[in-house]
């Protein structure tokens, strides 16, 4: 027995105009109707012709995701429909056109709610429009919200429907750079349909996420890619590097690839990340562009390996990421205010804490160089409130702790001579901290201070026909100062 019944009417891509004239009727006939969203250009129409209407667009500012704003407007007219006998639901466009409410009212399992559908005029067709082409002849339509697990075939032409706004933009626009050169011309379709204010912005890919006025009207269209480019494309996209190292660890791959493990892969990893840092250190463009990718590769090798063990894939990888990003930037992505970037890593790290739930210090790696380690914990410990009130405080400490130093070089075993030199080299990475000063960095730059002193005193040595080995100390001291006024 049907207890409800739910009419779902199309509005069309604009204004009353393009609305049918049996779903027009039936509108000024019903006491009133629910509207998906009223940010549509028919709604001024409606308040004209005093046709009533209530909106959901209060639940895109409740939920935190679309699929539960569809869950919920779902949710709230099979309530509606069952108390109400029979409602009006009004979407954009036609209903069966990238609707995904729609979609879960016909799908919903109460079979005591009737679903009744009104087309219209969908927002394809007043795109085709604009746009001039003929879908028949090979066109891929998505929607923008699922285009980030469809496979793209770049040498079709592609139609991408509800943009809605920057943040989907910035996600489409990633997706796409996959398939796509960053610098292909595309075209942002606004307002189709609407005469007066509909208008195609023709930019570059990469442009994509600047525009400033996307929304719930914009579409996207991205021509196909001829032969020779999307072959060139698909050989050097990201996706193109995880499938060489999909084959490399195949059945017919390379040996030593097929060996390898995440244990086995650590040196790499750190290997690799040093060499980016020296690349960066030695203001090397084209090194840093070798290195980087040195460094991607071990990233995509992981992923690798965690996908054969059926654990996770690369692309679930940066969906965590992304997700984080977006997460922990609610000043960029959301309706937070910030003042400066030291708010933001205030705001970073209370995010971070309410995410791992854990004590300050468990999410420093152990594994980490025992200089950057000692930093990190010193912050998280000032974090909550255990520092010194100034620098002050850390001088004392260092002054107590090579006093301590040196009584237990005097007296002390080897262990307590470990311990205090231990204590003395944390406390100077506290000052460090305190005069905002990268102990890691400093200790580098010294290392290469050093290095290059001493070749200088090697170099001066052999002109004089010595060596190191047999030179007293008070000449190398002699010739080091001299590479101190030098460099």
């Amino acid at each position: 027995m049907k207890l409800g019944k739910i009419i779902v009417a199309g509005l069309g891509p604009g204004g009353i105009d393009h609305l049918p004239t049996g779903t027009y009727r039936i509108l000024k006939d019903k006491p009133k109707l629910y509207l998906r969203t009223a940010k549509h250009p028919i709604t001024e129409d409606f308040i004209k012709e005093k046709i009533q209407f209530e909106s959901f667009d209060y639940l895109y500012e409740q939920c935190e995701t679309f699929e539960e704003v569809y869950q919920s407007i779902v949710e709230v007219l099979l309530e509606k429909a069952e108390r109400e006998k029979e409602i009006v639901y009004g979407v954009p466009g036609h209903p069966m056109v990238a609707e995904k409410t729609v979609e879960m009212l016909l799908n919903n399992k109460n079979s005591s709610i009737t679903v009744e559908i009104l087309p219209a005029v969908s927002c394809l067709e007043a795109v085709y429009a604009a746009l001039k082409i003929d879908p028949t002849h090979g066109l891929t339509v998505v929607d923008c919200l699922e285009l980030i697990d469809r496979k793209i075939d770049p040498s079709l032409p592609l139609l991408c429907v509800q943009l809605y706004n920057r943040r989907i933009a910035s996600d489409v626009k990633l997706r796409l750079i996959e398939d796509y050169p960053e610098e292909h011309v595309i075209k942002v379709v606004h307002n189709a349909g609407i005469a007066g204010k509909e208008r195609i912005d023709k930019i570059p890919l990469y442009e994509l996420d600047r525009l400033r006025d996307i929304d719930h009207l914009t579409s996207l269209y991205v021509p196909a890619l001829d032969d020779d480019h999307s072959s060139k494309n698909l050989n050097t996209s990201f996706e193109g590097l995880v499938e060489i190292l999909a084959r490399l660890r195949g059945p017919d791959g390379c040996p030593w690839d097929k060996q390898q493990t995440h244990e086995s892969l650590k040196r790499y990893l750190i290997e690799e990340t040093y060499e980016v840092i020296e690349a960066i250190e030695e203001n090397d463009v084209n090194k840093l562009k070798e290195e980087l990718g040195d460094l991607l590769l071990q990233i995509v090798f992981h992923a690798r390996v965690a996908e054969e063990q059926g654990k996770f894939n690369i692309f679930e990888v940066i969906e965590e990421i992304k997700e984080k990003l977006i997460r922990r930037h609610p000043h960029v992505f959301g309706n937070q205010v910030v003042k400066d970037a030291s708010e933001v890593n205030i705001n970073w790290e209370k995010i971070k804490r309410k995410e791992k739930r854990d004590g300050p210090f468990l999410d420093v790696p152990r594994s980490l160089p025992a200089l950057l380690r000692a930093e990190k914990i010193q912050k998280k410990a000032a974090e909550v409130g255990f520092d010194w009130p100034d620098i002050k405080g850390v001088w004392d400490k260092i002054d107590e702790e090579l006093g301590e130093l040196k009584s237990a070089v005097s007296m002390g075993s080897f262990e307590q001579q470990v311990s205090e030199l231990g204590d003395l080299l944390f406390s100077v990475v506290n000052l460090s901290r305190f005069l905002k000063i990268d102990p890691e960095e400093a200790l580098s730059r010294t290392i290469n201070k050093f290095i290059k002193r001493f070749n200088y005193v090697e170099k001066r040595l052999k002109e004089e026909g010595k060596k190191p080995e047999g030179t007293s100390l008070e000449k190398m001291d002699e010739l080091w100062d001299e590479s101190k006024k030098k460099i």
